[in-house]
């Protein structure tokens, strides 16, 4: 078996603002599990919080295509990804990529579409939530109208503003624009105990449906205390990256968002769901930006979500993949097997 690889750059539509930083482009990594006339595909793109560049891509990447051409029987592959992950851990976000290669082979060597092959629940026209950046509030008012003029009914706020009462007008002003869109909130880990236990209960009568990692990671003291204290579900997000950190989440955390770039892939974000499953806790589906070739994998385990994120194909200026769709704020289930989405004009 075959892994292979390229480069491409992404640009944004516009620059992205959140708490921690600005982005505007990124540079991708396209990456092809083969045998014979099987091919499966993945994608990374680099972060700067993740530690991950083109170098360290390129340098787990070899390693990867070391541990795919010793295995002989392309059915032992899926069990082994855990092995994978172990040797790669300080590169996850490499590793889901060739996770979701070796699934889509796998799938369409067995004659399914992605899902299916997993055993997750079908899925078609979910609904996705599409990201607001930190901007003017103003702008962020627009922005809703426009969104939902297009079909959307979930917006998530990025917040963190310097100042916490520019959040609350930011949110009073989408929830004046858009007031049947179901908002979600994401701090990215920015507030304090008290920041965000007074910004949250302040908007306690904006319909809020849930808020992401309002206080750092690492402090579950803190987030128990957020979750305890505010009336809308709390989703643990950067101290719910990876399996081995679930079990230490606080009982009031709501729900877990899993991003298959920080857990390692389909693989370990299968096991997340069943642990998901037994606590009694819902799931989200996230996701940095990127083209389809990225949302794709995850989109295909959306049956098991209660709220999906998943529009980082739709922030990139030129997505270079068609078949999931979401300009309408609705991700359809694409034909065929595997992942299913296919190529605009010579991508390969």
């Amino acid at each position: 078996m075959r892994l292979d690889w390229h480069s491409i750059r992404i640009d944004l539509k516009e620059p992205l603002r959140i708490s921690r930083a600005t982005m505007s482009t990124r540079d991708a990594v396209w990456v092809t599990v083969s045998e014979g006339d099987i091919r499966g595909r993945g994608e990374v793109v680099t972060s700067p919080r993740l530690g991950i560049t083109l170098e360290t891509i390129d340098h787990a990447l070899r390693r990867a295509a070391q541990w795919l051409a010793a295995e002989r029987d392309p059915r032992h592959l899926r069990v082994r990804l855990p092995e994978l992950r172990a040797e790669l851990r300080d590169a996850l976000p490499v590793v889901a990529a060739v996770d979701a290669a070796v699934h889509e082979f796998l799938a369409i060597r067995a004659g399914q579409p992605l899902d299916a092959y997993l055993g997750m629940p079908h899925w078609d026209s979910v609904p996705t939530a599409y990201t607001l950046g930190i901007v003017p509030v103003d702008i962020a008012a627009r922005h809703a109208r426009d969104l939902v003029s297009a079909g959307f009914t979930v917006l998530k706020l990025k917040l963190g503003s310097a100042d916490p009462a520019e959040d609350t007008a930011r949110v009073r002003a989408v929830r004046a624009a858009a007031p049947n869109a179901r908002l979600l909130l994401d701090p990215n880990g920015a507030w304090d105990v008290e920041t965000a236990v007074t910004v949250l209960c302040d908007l306690a009568d904006a319909g809020i449906s849930a808020v992401e990692q309002p206080v750092p990671a690492g402090r579950l003291d803190a987030l128990d205390a957020v979750a305890s204290a505010v009336p809308m579900p709390v989703i643990a997000d950067e101290d719910a990256g990876t399996v081995e950190q679930l079990a230490a989440l606080p009982a009031l955390v709501a729900g877990i968002n899993i991003k298959l770039a920080e857990c390692g892939g389909l693989h370990a974000a299968a096991a997340m769901i069943d642990w998901a499953r037994t606590a009694r806790v819902d799931v989200m589906l996230g996701c940095q930006a990127s083209t389809s070739l990225s949302i794709a994998p995850a989109a295909h385990l959306s049956g098991a979500a209660r709220w999906v994120d998943l529009d980082g194909h739709l922030l990139i200026a030129d997505d270079p993949w068609r078949g999931l769709s979401g300009s309408d704020g609705v991700l359809r289930r694409p034909p065929g097997l595997g992942l299913g989405i296919e190529p605009h004009g010579a991508v390969t």
